[in-house]
């Protein structure tokens, strides 16, 4: 490497690049690609970037550079909403994608420069790092609403470590990928006292992961026929009135198809009216569904305000249970300081009656013969923690979504390997239902028993998977984490202050 590359205090613009290209090439690791192992090496470059830095300052800048990259390859398909309606919103797409991946990259920004601060020299310098890059992305998922996608560890779903996540969840993933990338950075210098370490941590992992996964038993004789059906109504067209009663008709007809499901799904505001307006939309919805149960996407107004809605129908066209979407998407179906932003001319996506209100939060609901699940609408699946935050243990996660907002290529794909890790985590069977796809079935293991691929409309029938036991994630959470971090951090700290005395006698 070149000298000026060998300690950096104050980064230019060739170091300030190459952390932010080790940062792009790391978000291949992330789906549709799933190059984990390159996600790893060019993580492994991250890290060299960082301990080459000198000050708080440099490391902070190479921090947010690398950020940069990551964040502008994993969120690229956050343009596509913008999209939809290119006359009102296209002029926002650039800004958007630029202020998401230059915003969120203030985090490890933040976490490089606590590294620095905590451990600039030293055994400790490394374990520091990853404990405070770990940190960042835990407060990454949690500040401002939070935004838990394309977490560094998420770049192992498709790994054979994705079954530790029942053990230490999404951010214990974070934490080893960070941890691999460290041991890594140390290998050109030391082949022999890094290398072979590293290849014995592997092998170990490798070989205990089978372990973690959870255990879910036989599918039951008796268990209930779930019906996934998608409609593949595209975006620009779902709300288009020539367009809408195609679609339902479509619907329907799956609906109708022999023999009967147990409980039939449609995804998220895949109903034309309001619920306290849809009697004669439900009967239809019900008799079609041949006596079964359905869960339909529908919106709902209440008081002045509106929501996004999961709701049960019965065999006879009466309401069951009724979810509203209580994690909203901002500036998607509200608008954060609405009053003042709304000045400016910016308005939510969904607009038609001024965004979304608030539901009370998650809940278990009761599916009637198809068990009790826990609802969550569109990109609510991507808070574990919410998901364990709810005290009754469901038979199932069940996630009704528009994905067509999110484009073809990436978003999507990303959005169902979430949904895989939360299987993993909670030992759940998880059923996904989506307006264009992806649709799926996956076993509590992660596995992926049944899927409708994007861009086609159809449906599938597929008994529901059995749960396995609670994990330790289902049990205690990300808690075991988080105090790692810390107490790394601690001890990293300690050793500073020991040094500092040290050196002052």
């Amino acid at each position: 490497m070149p000298e000026t590359l060998r300690a950096v205090a104050r980064p230019g613009w060739r170091q300030a690049a190459l952390a932010a290209g080790f940062g792009a090439v790391a978000a291949l690791g992330l789906a549709p690609f799933n190059l984990w192992p390159l996600a790893i090496f060019a993580l492994a470059g991250v890290v060299w970037c960082f301990d080459r830095a000198t000050t708080p300052r440099a490391a902070a800048l190479l921090g947010w550079a690398a950020g940069t990259g990551y964040f502008a390859v994993a969120l690229h398909w956050i343009v596509e909403p913008f999209l939809i309606d290119i006359a009102r919103h296209g002029w926002m797409a650039p800004f958007a994608l630029i202020f998401m991946a230059a915003g969120l990259a203030l985090f490890w920004g933040a976490g490089f420069l606590l590294a620095q601060w905590i451990a600039p020299r030293g055994p400790m310098r490394l374990p520091a790092f990853v404990a405070a890059i770990t940190l960042a992305e835990m407060l990454r998922s949690v500040v401002m609403t939070g935004f838990p996608w394309a977490l560094t560890g998420h770049v192992l779903i498709g790994s054979p470590f994705l079954p530790f996540a029942a053990w230490i969840g999404p951010d214990g993933l974070t934490f080893l990928v960070w941890a691999l990338a460290a041991m890594l950075s140390l290998v050109p210098a030391q082949p022999l006292r890094a290398g072979l370490p590293l290849v014995l941590v592997l092998g170990g992992l490798i070989l205990a992961a089978p372990a973690a996964a959870p255990r879910p038993g036989e599918v039951a004789v008796d268990a209930p026929v779930l019906r996934l059906m998608q409609p593949n109504a595209p975006q620009r067209e779902k709300w288009d009135p020539r367009m809408i009663p195609v679609f339902f008709d479509r619907m329907t007809g799956f609906s109708a198809a022999t023999p009967a499901a147990d409980l039939t799904i449609w995804p998220e505001t895949s109903v034309p009216a309001f619920l306290d307006d849809s009697l004669r939309i439900r009967e239809v919805i019900a008799e079609q569904a041949g006596g079964a149960t359905s869960v339909v996407g529908i919106e709902r107004r209440e008081d002045g305000n509106y929501f996004n809605t999961l709701a049960v129908v019965q065999p006879d066209g009466d309401v069951g249970a009724v979810y509203d979407k209580h994690h909203l998407v901002p500036f998607g179906e509200y608008l954060p300081m609405g009053p003042l932003l709304a000045r400016l001319g910016l308005a939510p996506m969904v607009d038609r009656f001024g965004g979304f209100t608030p539901g009370t939060g998650p809940q278990v609901i009761d599916l009637g013969p198809a068990g009790r699940a826990i609802p969550l609408i569109c990109y609510e699946a991507v808070f574990p923690r919410e998901i364990g935050g709810v005290a009754e243990r469901p038979d199932m996660l069940l996630q009704i979504t528009n994905d067509a907002w999110f484009g073809t290529f990436s978003g999507p794909y990303q959005h169902l390997a979430q949904a895989r890790l939360r299987a993993v985590e909670q030992g759940l069977p998880f059923v996904r239902v989506a307006n264009t796809g992806i649709s799926a079935v996956i076993a509590a293991d992660g596995t992926v028993l049944a899927s409708l691929p994007l861009g086609e409309a159809g449906f599938i029938d597929q008994p529901r998977p059995p749960a396995a036991p609670p994990t330790l994630y289902a049990r205690i959470g990300g808690w075991p984490v988080f105090l790692l971090t810390i107490c790394v951090l601690l001890a990293a700290l300690t050793l500073r202050r020991r040094q500092l005395h040290l050196s002052d006698h």
